[in-house]
């Protein structure tokens, strides 16, 4: 195993608040970001030149989705709702009010808008009628990320209760459900070319579960010391890296789960707040990771390092 080369490309700034998502583009070196400023903002990972604005909404945006599909973005604006944008014409084709809550996760499906809120509710949203299609509670703490197993047809939800919900994409009924974590699920991913389901906590847990056998633990590892704020995979989907309230980011092994590297303020002038979203691009491989602390980085990441 080959420990790898790290070096910054370089930081952006502009975000007035905390950045809490990042969302790529159907252009490989384009890329968005949402912050508490309430800004969604363009950039360019080629020029790193500063960012373009799409839209500022009043309040703060903690998930966004890129419709691959129809390259519109999705803004999720607290308290108010959901944002279609137009993104190369900076304009606002709709909007609906979901929640009167925190809107802190969206995943697509086909047609369906998923988007995980912090009243507990889980609502799917008809994206052709742009109308809400169905209203899912089954908890009453925030519902915080989604997972989406196209294969499976399976949508895993992390809740703040610690539990995992896993639901049928098609008829939305409750497959499975039990406590995954010793406390709130923030992050879930499916592995790449796998049956398996890897989840994050405020617990500071990675944990990993086998979809053929029930959703059975197989793993579990100590992966940071404060809570995990995100996991993302490589686009060959042999590593992934895990952003963390403790201030870092780490990559790792995904075949043998180790950990081979860690991105931080005293080794790479990395954040030096919450790493709250990471972003893996086919630009160049680059990794892209957005902090508390306003601003987002650009890493560049070599596979090829010597032994270690």
């Amino acid at each position: 195993m080959t420990t790898p080369i790290v070096s910054k490309v370089n930081t952006l700034t502009g975000h007035r608040d905390c950045v809490y998502t990042l969302q790529p583009s159907t252009e490989p070196h384009l890329f968005f970001s949402g912050a508490g400023d309430g800004m969604v903002v363009s950039w360019n990972a080629e020029s790193l030149a500063e960012g373009e604005l799409i839209a500022k909404l009043p309040n703060s945006v903690y998930s966004l989705l890129h419709l691959q599909d129809r390259d519109l973005l999705v803004a999720g604006q607290n308290y108010e709702g959901i944002h279609l944008l137009d993104w190369r014409k900076k304009k606002e084709l709709a909007s609906l009010k979901v929640t009167s809550s925190f809107i802190f996760d969206m995943q697509v499906f086909g047609n369906d808008l998923w988007i995980a809120t912090g009243e507990g509710s889980v609502i799917i949203v008809d994206l052709e009628k742009w109308v809400i299609k169905k209203k899912i509670l089954a908890a009453e703490k925030s519902a915080r990320t989604i997972a989406i197993n196209p294969a499976r047809g399976e949508c895993a939800i992390g809740y703040s209760d610690f539990f995992i919900r896993v639901f049928a994409l098609d008829d939305f009924r409750l497959i499975k459900e039990w406590q995954a974590h010793s406390n709130s699920i923030f992050t879930m991913q499916y592995l790449p070319n796998s049956h398996f389901l890897m989840s994050g906590s405020r617990d500071a847990k990675l944990k990993v579960w086998d979809t053929n056998s029930d959703y059975k633990q197989v793993e579990e590892i100590a992966a940071h010391l404060y809570a995990i704020n995100h996991i993302v995979f490589s686009l060959d989907g042999n590593y992934f890296a895990t952003a963390s309230m403790d201030k870092s980011t780490k990559v790792w092994d995904t075949a043998q789960l180790k950990l081979l590297k860690v991105i931080d303020r005293a080794r790479h002038t990395g954040h030096g707040t919450s790493v709250n979203k990471l972003l893996w691009m086919p630009f160049r491989n680059y990794l892209v990771s957005a902090s508390d602390d306003r601003s987002i980085s650009i890493w560049d990441i070599e596979f090829g390092g010597v032994n270690g």
